[in-house]
């Protein structure tokens, strides 16, 4: 039986927001559940600036903060947005049931979250962006970037529908890395986010993070579960709403 008082708030990844839950987020709220598609600052239809980590995260802090004493909500990570839910975790662990990581980001509590960033693109090559635009700082570390609309087609929404890519290339909006403020160590601690329950779902098919380095993030901080879908790409929001809906209604009812 679900719990019509679920709540899950979702996390978009880079250069996206939260416009593109809109399929997942209708059927969670079909279900009966509440469901919080969050643009993070400067992104979405937010024209706020986020000059640091902290201030693009923000709006999600606000969000927990606001939250009635004893609710807790469900907090859905995809890609670059693990790093987002995984800096909620840190500052407000009993206000988290569940953290699910969609094909994102998965931090340790050893490792500064920057070192995960720093090893996809050790695994990928400057050829594999394609038509990417980045910005780099005087040593060469990536500041920023904004797809290509190329790279979104052959890459981020492959499998997707043509009008779901339009939709994207219209919407996107360039994102920063903080890279430098995320090379900070004890940025999560086994007190607070090690405490917070987390899912791992596993995209087989995603060309942006391949299972390889999915598998890489769940080896360096084992969650509490995994659960892989088969031929499922980046988006999987948008290309396998049934399979992922299901699965989150599912893991809501055991955490």
């Amino acid at each position: 039986m679900i719990d019509k008082g679920k709540h899950f708030v979702l996390i978009h990844g880079f250069c996206h927001g939260g416009w593109c839950w809109y399929k997942l987020a209708a059927a969670l709220e079909a279900s009966g559940c509440r469901a919080t598609a969050l643009d993070l600052a400067g992104c979405g239809i937010r024209f706020d600036l986020a000059p640091s980590f902290s201030d693009y995260v923000r709006p999600l802090m606000d969000l927990l903060a606001s939250l009635p004493d004893g609710e807790r909500v469900v907090l859905v990570g995809h890609s670059y947005g693990g790093l987002a839910i995984s800096a909620a975790m840190e500052n407000f662990p009993a206000k988290i049931s569940l953290a699910v990581f969609l094909t994102a980001y998965m931090p340790n509590c050893t490792d500064p979250p920057a070192a995960l960033v720093q090893e996809f693109f050790k695994r990928s090559s400057t050829k594999s962006f394609m038509d990417c635009e980045f910005k780099f700082d005087e040593d060469g570390v990536p500041l920023s970037a904004f797809f290509g609309p190329e790279y979104m087609a052959a890459v981020v929404y492959r499998s997707c529908s043509a009008e779901d890519l339009e939709l994207g290339k219209m919407l996107i909006r360039p994102n920063s890395f903080y890279l430098k403020e995320l090379s900070k160590n004890g940025l999560v601690s086994e007190e607070k986010y090690g405490s917070v329950k987390r899912c791992y779902v596993i995209c087989e098919d995603d060309d942006v993070m391949d299972e390889d380095f999915q598998r890489y993030n769940i080896e360096k901080s084992p969650p509490d579960e995994v659960i892989s879908i088969e031929a499922s790409g980046h988006m999987l929001m948008l290309t396998k709403t049934h399979r992922l809906y299901s699965s989150l209604l599912q893991l809501s009812l055991k955490y």
